[in-house]
């Protein structure tokens, strides 16, 4: 008669997971590391300036010997009234960049969708491959291509409408505030659509076939597959990467501001990142340190908000 297994590991001690299981964990470890690595040096390890906002800090000067003034810049933010102007200036900018950015979000999908009804295969990577190169090109060259658009002096579209008749004399595009908002996350758009619809296009691969073959017997037609089977197989997709982008929402980055930025456009165009790099490059670097570590407490209080709301609606964490 067979012994139970428990007779048989009885007095054997706890069950070792074997070599190999061993051999694979270290093996995933070692292919994480250097990107764990590289999150260390590019965003904890610089957590360590946040020490300049509590001293009255001067570039040339050892911070040993520069005075510590405690919370006297965070202050700031609130005592000067022209400063704290300043801040909700820019802080609106911000937040009205950000909603521009969250209520567009929903373009990738539309692409995405719209890219897997193409039937013809090589048209369809055809595009898929124009609209994502813009991806790699910087911002700088992006206004480059603006620059040659839209300038006063040789601009195209100012000869074009000049020519037409719709103008009598050329309209300075780029050096006016009006409408700053929108032109910027339409310049946003034309460089990430098609890198920003990869993941869709990922997550509608990852949908059933058997779905769609079965609603094509049942006479469904191309856009009630895409209401019924795409768009709820796409929702989870989007709702993960809407709250991340909630968690994210003051940072706005840097570089296409800065890139499009002049003495005409700054006021409406300043978003907080442009603000931190413009005051911290006019010798204020306490300040401007101060200013990111609060933008830095709002993104993660942001963050756990956004990984609330998920849990509440979806009963699932984000993080």
């Amino acid at each position: 008669m067979g012994v139970p297994s428990g007779e048989l590991l009885r007095g054997v001690g706890p069950v070792r997971p074997s070599r190999r299981k061993l051999q694979n964990k270290y093996k995933l470890f070692l292919m994480a590391l250097p990107f764990l690595v590289v999150t260390f040096v590019f965003y904890y390890l610089p957590v360590s300036g946040w020490i300049y906002a509590f001293y009255d800090f001067i570039p040339g000067i050892p911070l040993s010997d520069t005075p510590y003034v405690g919370l006297k810049w965070f202050r700031t933010i609130v005592a000067n009234p022209t400063q704290t102007a300043e801040v909700l200036r820019v802080l609106k900018n911000t937040v009205a960049m950000s909603s521009l950015g969250l209520v567009t979000s929903v373009f990738p999908v539309i692409f995405a969708i719209l890219l897997t009804e193409i039937r013809a295969g090589w048209y369809r990577k055809f595009v898929q491959t124009l609209t994502t190169i813009p991806n790699f090109i910087s911002w700088i060259l992006v206004y480059a291509l603006a620059f040659s658009l839209f300038s006063v002096d040789n601009g195209v579209v100012n000869h074009i409408l000049i020519q037409l008749g719709f103008v009598n004399e050329e309209f300075n595009f780029l050096a006016s505030s009006s409408h700053i908002w929108v032109t910027m996350i339409a310049w946003y758009w034309w460089k990430s659509l098609g890198w920003g619809a990869i993941l869709y296009l990922a997550a509608i691969a990852g949908i059933d076939q058997e779905l769609y073959e079965a609603a094509e017997v049942d006479g469904a037609s191309r856009f009630r597959k895409i209401w019924h089977i795409t768009v709820p197989g796409l929702i989870p997709t989007f709702f993960v990467l809407l709250l991340l982008s909630i968690g994210n929402f003051v940072n706005n980055g840097m570089e296409q501001y800065f890139a499009f930025q002049n003495a005409m456009n700054k006021d409406a165009i300043e978003v907080l990142d442009l603000y931190v790099y413009n005051i911290a490059f006019a010798n204020n670097f306490p300040f401007a340190t101060a200013v990111s570590m609060l933008k830095s407490v709002v993104s993660v209080i942001l963050l756990f908000a956004a990984n609330t709301l998920s849990k509440v609606v979806r009963d699932e964490s984000i993080i």
